[in-house]
């Protein structure tokens, strides 16, 4: 390229992207093809430098997650097409792949994966040993119980597929320009961006992190530590296999799941790449520490067959063919991790414009997807659909290089491990967020991780099996909990809620702003009430609880994953409408423990002289008050739906005002509870969660929140327009209320509902969560399913475990809360309890 000044060809963007892998070239694509104008790329050296160019190019279909299949399959359909669109040819082959199950534990695992499925358009099937062999005839079928078969995957040339992509976006109009490299970033007040390269500076509207395993130096230029590390990732190539080269069809991808690799066929020879255990598996760690070496590129890391000798005989023991192959290549390359895996794409809590699609551990598969969804969220203001679990915000300060670096080891090790439901890993923890109780706690329970924290799930008692035993069905949490469900319904139980985001608001436009963010009323001074933040389009971008303090003066609590996703999202409305407020984020400074059951007001009242009574303290009522002599704002709200209070104060004082309280309900029989248990509680009131019930998939309307939605409130809240229109369309499909009939196994969310139509039984719908209900004896779960199968009666089918269940649509919910309960008691009702 020309090395003039003029050479970067402007001096200004709507929009720059920093790095020209795969995926960086699909997000210039995409934002062209969009009709963005004014779309530039800057790469170091040339494209697909990094780890692109030396992938081993797997296409699959498959994902865990829910929403990342839509990735998944956006990509494998672009690709199908990019070759006649851009002229292009991108190796692309779609044998199919198979997973193979070798255990018991792994068929369930499967068929847990079907469940999954059923509701997603992408082809999946569970198939013979038989139908297993058929595909892949050169397989030692011996240990080999079943196989989940996706007919569409395949592997593509990653190098081809990402020069038909740049091709794509110049004929669009973006502009790639290599060899760049940026050198300097500048926020400028306007929150525009000057991105100093040395032909030249540009200035853009926002800037786009894709640089994969030089992210971490991009970010370093505006002091973010993002929270990636590069992997030594091996996959060896063979010379021709002679029964290959024999065989009419191209084999199938295998992954072998036990054996922990995938193998596929490559020309008439075998390729094959395994996941090292984390004690062997290696990290290139000076990257973190000192920078990715000047002038890497496209450079590989010296081979060691060694430390993958165990995968290479499981290999020849699955595919015996592989014994007499010799292996011409062996290719060890860097890969991004971050420290789940999962990678890191959207807009970053903190700083202006500043985009990031980073952490790709499977950068081919989701180039094309992620490209699509990144560019619909610049150009749209939001996302086309929620992917939380990929927000760059999940991580925080906490996330340290120590913490980054254990969790890559465990996760690139985990690769092939059984994806359980509740899943846990220990790797890394706990980090510095733990709350002030965690040393007082942590023998007591099994503890889970909740956005860096530590929150107790459940609580031994002598006689239990302790211990995290994950499984697909009941396992021994199972009465504990129930024993705790009953202990908050019956007596008084105390629950460590700190991991809660939370956030104060004050300054002269509070009030303005947060009758502008949320769709709810905002609370008078001394009040408490849910609220919903909305997208443009109607869609539940978050829910939190807004009290009023003091005048003027806002506290905002939400879940603990989504605390700096709701607090970007907070940020970026105030600049853009030009707020006067000031927000802090004390999540880390401040403690919560809330107190719920029966007796949690005369336990309480022992320690303070504030009257307590239901006339003085008012549910959703929030005061400061003291008890046992320590400071408290006390809201009287329970997600468990009994009575209670949530007590926030000072991180220091966990211990002190928790030892109170057990000591204060010693004769009432009070003790602890986990979130399991506060899990189940929240289903049988009836209440939705953000995440499960809500999110940026579905509407207020349809997930049955239009309690909380003043349409007519005077403030024009952000979504108000969409959803009077979704209200005066009629809604599609709406959230209802399940009981199960099920033996060993529980509803968890997102498995397939199907209805016994006339001509056949098909999916209508999904269930967004579910648990075994202590106080009905029987299965629970919510659901979405069209409007015309959505009465109360009305039976349908929930999948579980490769079994469909009989369930029935019931009135909500299955126990009155005890508010309601006593606004009934007071007319002389009889409430359900």
């Amino acid at each position: 390229k020309k090395s003039s000044s003029s050479s970067l060809g402007k001096d200004r963007a709507d929009t720059v992207i920093i790095g020209g892998g795969c995926v960086g070239v699909s997000l210039a694509y995409h934002l062209a093809k969009a009709g963005l104008k004014d779309v530039v790329l800057l790469e170091k050296t040339e494209l697909t430098a990094g780890s692109t160019w030396h992938a081993a190019g797997l296409t699959t279909y498959f994902h865990p997650g829910i929403n990342l299949k839509k990735i998944h399959a956006y990509s494998i359909k672009l690709y199908e097409k990019l070759e006649e669109e851009t002229g292009q040819p991108v190796g692309f082959h779609q044998p199919g792949s198979i997973r193979i199950a070798s255990t018991p534990t792994r068929v369930d695992e499967f068929k847990y994966q079907m469940t999954r499925a059923g509701w997603h358009p992408t082809e999946q099937y569970l198939i013979t040993p038989e139908k297993v062999q058929e595909l892949f005839p050169l397989l030692n079928m011996d240990k080999v119980l079943a196989g989940l078969y996706n007919p569409g995957d395949g592997h593509i040339d990653p190098y081809s597929l990402t020069m038909a992509l740049a091709a794509g976006a110049r004929k669009y109009g973006a502009q790639l320009n290599y060899p760049v490299q940026v050198t300097n970033l500048n926020l400028r007040s306007d929150g525009t961006w000057e991105v100093e390269t040395p032909l030249g500076i540009i200035q853009a509207k926002r800037i786009v992190n894709t640089a994969g395993f030089w992210a971490r130096d991009i970010g370093k230029m505006i002091g973010l530590q993002h929270p990636l590390i590069p992997v030594h990732h091996q996959y060896v190539v063979t010379s021709t296999v002679p029964e290959v080269k024999a065989l009419k069809t191209e084999l199938p991808v295998i992954r072998d799941l036990e054996g922990s690799y995938y193998l596929r066929q490559e020309r008439d020879g075998l390729l094959f790449g395994p996941y090292e255990s984390e004690e062997k598996m290696k990290l290139q760690e000076s990257w973190v520490t000192n920078g990715v070496p000047p002038g890497f590129g496209k450079e590989l890391f010296e081979s060691d067959l060694d430390r993958i000798m165990e995968h290479i005989e499981a290999a020849m023991e699955m595919v015996p063919v592989l014994r007499k192959a010799d292996i011409v290549n062996t290719i060890a390359g860097p890969i991004t991790y971050s420290p789940d895996i999962l990678p890191m794409v959207g807009p970053h809590q903190g700083v202006r414009n500043y985009w990031v699609a980073i952490g790709f551990g499977y950068g081919i598969i989701h180039a094309g997807g992620m490209g699509k969804y990144l560019s619909d969220w610049i150009l749209e203001g939001e996302p086309p659909f929620d992917l939380i679990e990929v927000d760059p915000n999940r991580y925080g300060k906490w996330t340290t290089t120590e913490y980054t670096a254990a969790k890559a080891r465990e996760s690139y090790g985990f690769n092939n491990i059984v994806g359980y439901p509740k899943e846990e890993r220990f790797a890394g923890r706990p980090t510095e967020r733990i709350s002030g109780l965690y040393d007082l706690l942590k023998s007591k329970c099994s503890m889970g991780f909740h956005a860096g924290w530590e929150q107790p799930h459940w609580f031994y008692k002598p006689g239990d099996e302790t211990g995290y035993k994950p499984s697909f069905r009941r396992t021994n949490w199972f009465d504990p909990v129930g024993r705790e469900y009953k202990q908050v319904m019956e007596k008084v139980g105390v629950i460590d809620l700190s991991p809660f985001g939370k956030f104060k608001v004050k300054g002269t436009d509070s009030v303005k702003l947060l009758d502008h963010l949320f769709a709810n009323v905002v609370p008078k001074v001394g009040s408490t009430n849910i609220s919903h933040m909305l997208t443009p389009r109607g869609k539940v971008y978050a829910e939190l609880t807004v009290s009023q303090l003091y005048p003027g003066e806002f506290m905002l609590v939400t879940g603990s994953g989504s605390e700096l996703h709701d607090l970007r999202w907070i940020e970026e409305k105030v600049t853009s409408g030009g707020y006067k407020v000031e927000i802090e984020n004390v999540t880390d400074e401040m403690g919560v423990l809330s107190v719920a059951g029966p007796y949690a007001r005369q336990v309480l009242q022992k320690l303070t002289n504030e009257d307590l009574s239901d006339v003085s303290f008012k549910f959703l009522q929030c005061k400061h008050l003291k008890l046992s002599n320590i400071a408290v704002t006390a809201i009287r709200i329970s997600y468990t739906g009994e009575l209670g209070w949530e007590l926030y104060h000072r991180k220091e004082d966990s211990v002190p005002l928790y030892s109170a309280i057990m000591e204060a309900g010693q004769k009432e029989g009070i003790d602890d509870f986990g979130t399991y248990a506060l899990n189940t509680l929240r289903l049988e009131k009836g209440f939705r969660a953000w995440g499960a019930e809500m999110n940026c998939d579905t509407n207020p309307v349809e997930a049955g929140l239009e309690y909380f939605v003043k349409l007519n409130k005077a403030a024009d809240f952000t979504g108000k327009q969409a959803l009077k229109q979704i209200t005066e369309k009629g809604l599609k499909r709406r959230l209802v209320y399940l009981t199960l009939e099920t033996d060993n196994v529980d509803p968890e969310g997102n498995e397939s509902v199907w209805h016994n139509g006339k001509a056949r039984t098909i999916v209508i719908g999904n269930t967004t969560s579910g648990c075994f209900s202590y106080g009905a004896q029987k299965s629970l779960a919510f659901a979405y399913v069209p409007m015309e199968l959505s009465k109360v009666g009305q039976k349908l089918e929930v999948e579980l475990l490769g079994k469909n269940y009989p369930a029935t649509i019931i009135q909500e919910p299955l126990v009155l809360t005890e508010p309601t309960r006593v606004r009934l008691q007071r007319k002389g009702e009889s409430p359900k309890i």
